[in-house]
C-alpha cells in the first residue's frame, strides 16, 4: 500500500497567540516564471500542485508581492480561494522588480503600505495572517520602515508582522516597534551565515524560516556524507537536507518550494525521516566546514 505523507507530522508551531501551524510549509516564490518573473511556463501544473498542498497537511504558504510580481499571490487566491480556515498565508513587500532576477529594496512607509493594501486584493482577504518586511531598505531611516509596520498591525491590515534578512541587532530595533514573530533567512545544511540569528530567534520563541532549505552545494555529491546517509534512510539527498533543518530547532519554518506536484510530495515525505542523533550531528560538522570553506558574497 502507499505510503501516505502529511504536513502534520512536522509538528507545529504557534506564530504570535493566535496562529498555529504544521512546521513544514510551502514557499511559492517558484510558481512564477524564469528570474521570479511573469507567468509559470506550465500554469497548470502549478494548479495542481497549489491544490496538492490541502492534502499533504502543509497549512502555511509563505509568498511575496516581488514573487513575478503580484503573479505567485494571484495565483495562490486562483487556486485554493476561499481558504481553508486553517490556512496561514504570509506575503513579504519591500523589494521591487525591475525584470526577471532583479531585486532593489524600497521602504519608503507610504510604499509599504501601498504594497500590502495590493497583496490584500491580491490573496483577496480582509487581513494578511503574517506580513515580512522583504528587506530593511539602507537608502530609508530603519525607525521609518519599522513605524510603518506599526501602522500596518494598528490598521488591523496585518494580523502579525516579522522581517527577512535581518541580523539579531536589527530583530532587537524592530521589537521597539512592534513584535517581531518571525524571521526569514538564507539558511541550510551548507549556508550557517545566520547561525547567531536563528540562535537569538530560539531564545526569544520567535519563528524562523529557512530559505533556500534544500540547497546542500558539494555535500550532495556522489559519495558524500549526505549521500552515503541518504542511501542509509533511502531518501534522496535533498530530503535528509530538509529532514536535518526540521531535526535543527523547533522553531524552524522550513518552506521549500516547487512548481511540480511530485517535487511537492517528495519535499514533505521528509517528515517521516526520522534522522539519528548520530547522523545529525555528522551533517551538522560536515555543513559547518563546508560553510567555512565556501566563497562569501
Amino acid at each position: 500500500m502507499p505510503v501516505h505523507h502529511n504536513a502534520a507530522r512536522s509538528d507545529t508551531i504557534n506564530i504570535g497567540s493566535e496562529l498555529t501551524i504544521n512546521r513544514l510549509g510551502y514557499g511559492a516564490m517558484r510558481i512564477t516564471g524564469s528570474g521570479v518573473w511573469g507567468l509559470p511556463a506550465d500554469q497548470a501544473e502549478v494548479m495542481r500542485t497549489l491544490r496538492r498542498i490541502r492534502d499533504l497537511g502543509i497549512n502555511f504558504i509563505d509568498t511575496a508581492d516581488s514573487y513575478g510580481p503580484d503573479v505567485s499571490e494571484q495565483l495562490i487566491k486562483e487556486a485554493l480561494y476561499p481558504y481553508d480556515k486553517d490556512l496561514v498565508i504570509a506575503t513579504k513587500a519591500g523589494l521591487t522588480r525591475h525584470g526577471p532576477d532583479v531585486w532593489l529594496p524600497v521602504g519608503r512607509p507610504e510604499y509599504l503600505i501601498q504594497q500590502v493594501h495590493k497583496s490584500l486584493r491580491n490573496l483577496g482577504v480582509e487581513q494578511i495572517d503574517l506580513w515580512q518586511l522583504h528587506r530593511i531598505d539602507p537608502k530609508v531611516p530603519a525607525n521609518e520602515q519599522f513605524d510603518a509596520v506599526r501602522f500596518l498591525l494598528d490598521a488591523e491590515l496585518i494580523r502579525y508582522a516579522g522581517l527577512s534578512e535581518v541580523s539579531a541587532d536589527e530583530i532587537d530595533e524592530a521589537s521597539k516597534f512592534f513584535e517581531v514573530v518571525t524571521v526569514q533567512n538564507r539558511y541550510n545544511l551548507v549556508d550557517r551565515t545566520s547561525e547567531a540569528v536563528l540562535d537569538y530567534c530560539d531564545s526569544y520563541g520567535i519563528g524562523f524560516i529557512p530559505w533556500f532549505p534544500l540547497a546542500a552545494g558539494d555535500l550532495a555529491r556522489p559519495g558524500s556524507l549526505l549521500d552515503v546517509i541518504a542511501k542509509k534512510y533511502g531518501a534522496t539527498p535533498s530530503q535528509i537536507a530538509l529532514a536535518w533543518i526540521l531535526k535543527r530547532s523547533p522553531i524552524m519554518m522550513p518552506i521549500p518550494g516547487t512548481a511540480r506536484v511530485e517535487h511537492l510530495e517528495q519535499n514533505v515525505a521528509a517528515v517521516d525521516i526520522a534522522l539519528s542523533d548520530e547522523d545529525f550531528l555528522a551533517l551538522d560538522d560536515a555543513g559547518r566546514m563546508a560553510s567555512k570553506s565556501a566563497p562569501k558574497n
